[in-house]
């Protein structure tokens, strides 16, 4: 049989054309002719809960039938002519023959039914059913009308089949109402990130129900190297959302193929977008579908996994965004994460393994077949590219309930998702090549684990989901041993800094200053909530356990550190004799002025400050550090008419920024941005902005499309060009 093109409707109806007649002996026969077809687009997309997808495609979940009305020259005479329709994936087919309603639809197979009713003289309406397993794609449907000698076929059109959260037999079904609007209708969330003791939000825009997004994320999927390398057994595959969730994470990173975003953690980022910049996945997704599959520059870890998030609820997969504050890398696997430290306060970059202030990743909602029921629901999938999975940059689907219980052996990643949330922390001080200080601190890593939480932009605290079964990597001393021995490690600047990677095989294991019971007790704090552009105030307590006075030296020190690398050279130290009596408990204040850090903190940096005090007599040496980020100041956006704007009807909105500083900031600028909202950028300057003054800018802003919208305001000046101040205003259209 010969088979040509299927026809793609550009709205519910269009009329159709023979693909083939066949005779039987030279005979005429005169079957029926079908000459229009209505795909019933309005009320599929309602009862299908795929409103606002796309305006080419109809767009339907599996296990789930849908409608569309054929239309005749003649009246179809069930008696004479069969109905049969075709489904076709890729080279993969099933036949439905069509039957008039009398049972249940089967959900194991395709099925085509007509209801009594749904017959009128040259029209007849099927509904047309998916088994509940059917790989996610676009398919073509074709019609074949048929007598016992003869059969005229059409190509009636194409549809797209997603998941189906709501369906109890599909693996990504989802029993809460409330929780399927949020984790796969809601085209807007919140992202966590700063440190925990600064909490930032971050807004984001999925933007499923943008122009060519549904169209992206099915792109996405035929240029997979699965589908690239074996056709047949992608598509046989594409049912399972485990296997989906693995070809999408390794697609949203393009260390392996034809991905959508490139990463990039240090150096300029001229030759594209600050990763920074972006505040939502449909222009990254547009971005690279027009450049022809091209990576866009650039992402790190809270944009990948937003992106990821916008692929599975498109493809039907409930997904959330998640945060881990202080997310440990353990490169080595030993479940352990060492900080060097010199014996003055100072940051080293002596380890590989680091800890992130945060890392975003994100978490599916599905049930394990492959595992045993108690790991179905919450999967993490990380796109961010770390380490490799079976050879490709890609991690999970692992099952949050395997990291909780610690079940190591489970699919896919879990030893490595454990580490992140649970590793130990060893911290050593180091002087003249040997490990003065150890102390190991069990609880910083994983500390909060945040997510949004369901109806509001605040956050929900999944930590206990991790973490509440207490369990730690198990590694001998003679393993540690080996690890301090290992062979040297080249110089470096990874993270950013210009200190070198020291020689780990040279430092000497000593049992001074160990991680017994200290006669000292040292604690750092931060006061208040540091602000950019003011002064940032430390306090550190130091106790005196014992029964002799003491002579102590305190060093304090501040380097940047970037949310996901080793610090950089310090930009401020000080250091003072002091003097403690017999248990008594001193308190030393500091100030940090902002002439201080202000050239050397960008607006995302992140401090570390240390404090080592020592014992001159006994030579003990205690640590205690904390790492923190500081508030931008604040950039006002107002909406006329309020935050809730109607779709292709203007609004005007006044963005301002008022110098709270004690000097006038030089070459002040202020900019306005927003996909979907906006085109381009609309900046104001001011040559010198006074204390106390206001930057203003007014815009008008339209949208074309329902659903969640961002506005991006940013403030800069030439006095620190680092300090860069960013608000994000969430707009909702209807």
């Amino acid at each position: 049989m010969l088979f040509v093109p299927s026809v793609t409707y550009s709205s519910c109806c269009h009329t159709m054309n023979c693909m083939q007649q066949t005779q039987n002996c030279g005979v005429a026969y005169d079957l029926c002719q079908l000459k229009l077809v209505n795909f019933e687009a309005h009320d599929n997309h309602l009862y299908h809960e795929t409103q606002g997808f796309s305006e080419k495609h109809l767009v339907v979940r599996r296990g789930k039938p849908f409608k569309f009305t054929l239309m005749f020259d003649d009246k179809w005479s069930p008696y004479t002519e069969s109905l049969v329709l075709e489904v076709r994936l890729g080279n993969m087919a099933w036949k439905a023959p069509v039957h008039f309603a009398d049972e249940q639809f089967c959900t194991q197979r395709w099925t085509a039914k007509i209801y009594p009713g749904n017959m009128h003289s040259e029209s007849v309406t099927i509904h047309l059913c998916s088994p509940v397993l059917s790989s996610v794609g676009v398919y073509d449907l074709l019609l074949h009308i048929e007598t016992t000698q003869y059969r005229r076929s059409y190509a009636v059109g194409v549809f797209v089949l997603l998941c189906n959260p709501w369906l109890i037999h599909d693996p990504v079904y989802m029993q809460d109402n409330d929780e399927i609007q949020e984790y796969i209708k809601s085209d807007y969330g919140v992202i966590f990130m700063g440190t925990n003791l600064n909490i930032c939000q971050r807004p984001w825009s999925f933007g499923q129900y943008e122009p060519g997004v549904l169209e992206a994320c099915l792109k996405l999927l035929q240029i997979s190297p699965q589908h690239l390398h074996d056709k047949f057994s992608d598509y046989t595959h594409r049912g399972d959302p485990v296997y989906i969730s693995r070809v999408v994470c390794a697609m949203v990173n393009c260390q392996d193929d034809l991905g959508i975003l490139q990463g990039k953690w240090q150096g300029s980022c001229e030759d594209g977008v600050r990763p920074t910049e972006w505040s939502g996945s449909a222009d990254i997704l547009q971005r690279w579908v027009s450049s022809n599959f091209s990576p866009v520059r650039y992402g790190q870890c809270w944009v990948f996994a937003s992106v990821l998030c916008t692929v599975m609820r498109v493809l039907g997969i409930p997904s959330r965004v998640v945060t881990v504050f202080n997310a440990a890398h353990d490169c080595n696997a030993n479940g352990k994460i060492e900080e060097y430290y010199s014996s003055t306060g100072e940051k080293l970059n002596m380890s590989r393994d680091s800890i992130w202030n945060f890392h975003v990743w994100v978490e599916c909602w599905m049930r394990r077949p492959d595992l045993s029921g108690e790991f179905d629901g919450w999967q993490v999938v990380d796109p961010t590219p770390q380490e490799k999975s079976a050879g490709t940059y890609r991690c999970g689907p692992c099952s949050v309930a395997a990291v909780q219980h610690r079940v190591l052996g489970n699919a896919f990643d879990t030893p490595f998702i454990c580490a992140s949330v649970d590793a130990d922390v060893e911290r050593l001080i180091v002087r003249s090549g040997a490990v003065v200080s150890r102390k190991v601190d069990k609880e910083a890593v994983g500390q909060l684990i945040y997510t949004k939480s369901i109806g509001s932009d605040g956050p929900e605290n999944l930590t206990q989901t991790y973490k509440s079964k207490r369990w730690k990597f198990q590694s001998s001393h003679s393993e540690g041993d080996r690890m301090m021995n290992r062979s040297c490690l080249m110089p470096t600047n990874e993270g950013g800094g210009d200190m070198m990677m020291m020689n780990r095989s040279c430092l000497m294991p000593t049992n001074e200053g160990g991680d017994s019971s200290s006669s000292l007790e040292v604690s750092l704090k931060i006061d208040g909530e540091p602000i950019m552009g003011e002064s940032i105030r430390v306090c550190v307590t130091v106790t005196n356990q014992t029964s002799n006075p003491r002579v102590l030296m305190e060093y304090l020190n501040a380097q940047i550190k970037e949310y996901n690398s080793h610090a950089h050279e310090s930009f401020w130290k000080t250091h003072k004799e002091v003097h403690l009596m017999p248990h008594d408990v001193l308190k030393l204040q500091h100030t940090i002025p902002p002439s201080e850090y202000e050239l050397a903190v960008a607006g995302d940096d992140i401090v570390n400050l240390a404090v080592v005090i020592e014992d001159v007599g006994t030579e003990e040496r205690v640590l205690d550090s904390q790492e923190f980020n500081l508030t931008s100041p604040e950039i006002n956006i107002e909406i006329e008419g309020g935050d809730s704007i109607q779709m292709r009807s203007e609004h005007t909105v006044q963005v301002s920024f008022t110098n709270k500083f004690t000097k006038a900031l030089r070459g002040a600028v202020l900019t306005v941005e927003g996909s979907g909202l906006l085109k381009g950028k609309h900046e104001a300057s001011l040559h010198l902005l006074k204390p106390g003054e206001k930057i203003e800018k007014q815009v008008s802003i339209m949208a074309s499309s329902p659903g969640t919208k961002l506005l991006m305001a940013k403030f800069s000046h030439s006095n620190s060009p680092n300090a860069v101040s960013r608000t994000f205003h969430k707009v909702t259209v209807t």
